[in-house]
């Protein structure tokens, strides 16, 4: 036997070796405590579905899981923290869309590339943008609004919870789509905003859900549309942009979104039992109820692949909408 024949035959054998013992070590996972690092303080979107799944994945894994919110640097710290820790499945990143999505499209100068070093695992919950007018505002749906907006450019603002937020996004993409004028009114905050929404100090915005529903079921504001794709389980009675008859919103989506991502390099087979057990978890109905207290509903079962290709369009959106409102971006 040649000496070359000899060097590919033991690449092989080392090579099935290594596979057997990756598939042996995610075979035995988890065999001690892990840790959901949480990019943002308590009470994010994150942060709520960190602690309902890790109580999920603590009892169907049979081990302790421990949440871990490493807040600022707009999540960059928290991502920071998942990269550092060794790749085997122990500590994991819950996060909202921001820092995968948003945050890359406005900050190109980033300690981390999402694409280069995580592994989507599973999608979890979302939320949509709920489009809201002043009681006293002249219309009361869709169709009404676009008209007082091209019938009056730049006479009504926006307010938004601030700049790149989604609140912020969103109106920026619905204005872009319908080639409307009109100016952003920044908050610290979607309380205050939607008080002055209230009083017509301001009289549209675009809030998510879990704090405009609320309003609007109290007669606060006017609900006149969600951006989602299709009508929210918690106002269904609320039509989607998409539904508004111009073709200019057919296809608008805006959500917030949650999901749990592993560093690049976690074993594959780690990452598809996190898939699978999340998967079964989603498909209880008992957490469906808990989510929806918190105004958040449930993505169906999805794929590592299909994560990663939400993450990739839903990046795209917001790549484009930043250009085309040509909202300033760190180099």
């Amino acid at each position: 036997m040649s000496a070359a024949r000899i060097t590919r035959r033991a690449a092989g054998l080392a090579a099935l070796g290594a596979m057997a013992a990756g598939g042996a070590r995610a075979q035995a996972w988890p065999t001690r405590p892990i840790r959901l690092i949480v990019p943002f303080p308590a009470g994010n979107a994150g942060d709520i579905t960190a602690r309902v799944m890790g109580e999920e994945l603590s009892k169907r894994l049979g081990q302790p899981v421990v949440v871990d919110n490493r807040a600022g640097g707009s999540g960059a710290i928290g991502i920071q923290a998942v990269l550092q820790a060794p790749p085997d499945g122990y500590t994991l990143l819950v996060t909202s869309l921001s820092p995968l999505t948003i945050v890359p499209a406005l900050n190109h100068n980033l300690p981390y590339d999402v694409e280069r070093d995580l592994m989507p695992v599973a999608l979890v919950g979302w939320t949509g943008m709920m489009l809201v007018a002043a009681p006293e505002f002249p219309a009361g749906d869709l169709a009404g609004v676009i008209a007082e907006l091209r019938a009056n450019p730049g006479k009504h603002n926006f307010a938004n919870v601030g700049p790149g937020t989604l609140s912020h996004l969103t109106a920026e993409l619905f204005r872009i789509s319908l080639g409307l004028e009109f100016e952003g009114v920044t908050y610290r905050g979607s309380g205050q905003a939607l008080m002055d929404v209230n009083a017509g100090r301001v009289p549209l915005m675009f809030d998510g859900m879990t704090s405009s529903l609320a309003q609007a079921r109290g007669g606060r504001v006017k609900p006149i549309a969600v951006s989602s794709a299709r009508r929210s389980a918690f106002a269904p009675e609320v039509p989607t942009l998409a539904e508004s008859g111009d073709a200019r919103l057919t296809g608008f989506e805006s959500v917030g979104w949650t999901g749990i991502l592993a560093a690049r390099g976690t074993p594959r087979a780690v990452v598809e039992r996190l898939n699978t057990v999340v998967n079964e978890a989603l498909a209880d109905p008992a957490l469906t109820q808990r989510f929806a207290a918190q105004a958040l509903e449930l993505f169906p079962p999805s794929s590592p692949e299909q994560f990663a290709d939400y993450i990739r369009a839903d990046a795209a959106r917001w790549q484009r909408v930043v250009r085309e409102a040509k909202i300033p971006t760190t180099n």
